[in-house]
């Protein structure tokens, strides 16, 4: 069988070209796998690496609520209450857009996206709790022309990140790497060698060095595996 190493070496780093690190989700007891899968997926697809979330006391998190695919890619940050989980993207700089009804809510259409963002979504029930829109920054509406009043939480939050997406994309903000070197590394590591990965956090010893093609290439490292 060919080496398959250095092509997946190259899609990952087109991957991390596209990253946008300065874009993320914050999901407030969203707790519905399907729509935890749909909406984690459509993150990765607009280049979004890590979401948040808050799930409800009787729903504990766990990987299998967002799609086996994506969840490689994406990381879900579970926090422990919505005022903490606030409180860190707060410390990004990052404007806070809430989905929901309200006198001053704006056509989504009208937001800069290319400044750094977090879109907040709500339940699949009752949508953002009051707590949630008086944390945000503005409150953002999918104008409906129906008799619905409401699209699902992973379908509203698919065309709002599409927006983003768009806008950024004529903004020349994809295609050049925004994440730190440590962490490109690490994501090429775990993927490329995920049983060497393994083998170093079970006998807590160093990951290996890696080559410019992706492949293993340490000899102190050779040493100290002989050592184990």
């Amino acid at each position: 069988m060919l080496d398959q190493k250095p092509e997946r070496l190259q899609k990952i780093l087109q991957m991390v070209a596209n990253r946008q690190p300065d874009l993320t989700v914050f999901m407030e007891q969203v707790h519905k796998p399907h729509n935890l899968a749909a909406i984690v997926r459509t993150a990765d697809a607009v280049g979004i690496g890590e979401v948040h979330a808050t799930f409800p006391k009787d729903v504990r998190y766990r990987g299998h609520h967002t799609s086996s695919g994506s969840k490689r890619w994406v990381k879900t940050h579970a926090h422990d209450s919505l005022e903490q989980g606030m409180e860190y993207i707060r410390g990004k700089d990052a404007q806070i857009l809430s989905a929901h009804f309200s006198d001053d809510a704006v056509d989504f259409r009208s937001i800069d996206y290319t400044k750094p963002t977090c879109l907040l979504v709500g339940s699949e029930l009752v949508g953002v709790s009051d707590k949630a829109a008086d944390l945000a920054d503005k409150h953002i509406i999918i104008p409906m022309m129906g008799m619905v009043q409401s699209l699902n939480v992973s379908v509203a939050t698919a065309l709002i990140l599409y927006e983003a997406q768009r806008q950024r994309v004529e903004a020349g903000m994809y295609g050049e790497c925004k994440i730190a070197q440590e962490e490109v590394d690490l994501l090429i590591f775990k993927t490329l060698h995920p049983t060497v990965k393994n083998y170093c956090d079970k006998h807590k010893i160093r990951y290996p060095k890696l080559n410019d093609m992706g492949e293993i290439e340490d000899p102190d490292w050779d040493l100290l595996r002989k050592l184990v």
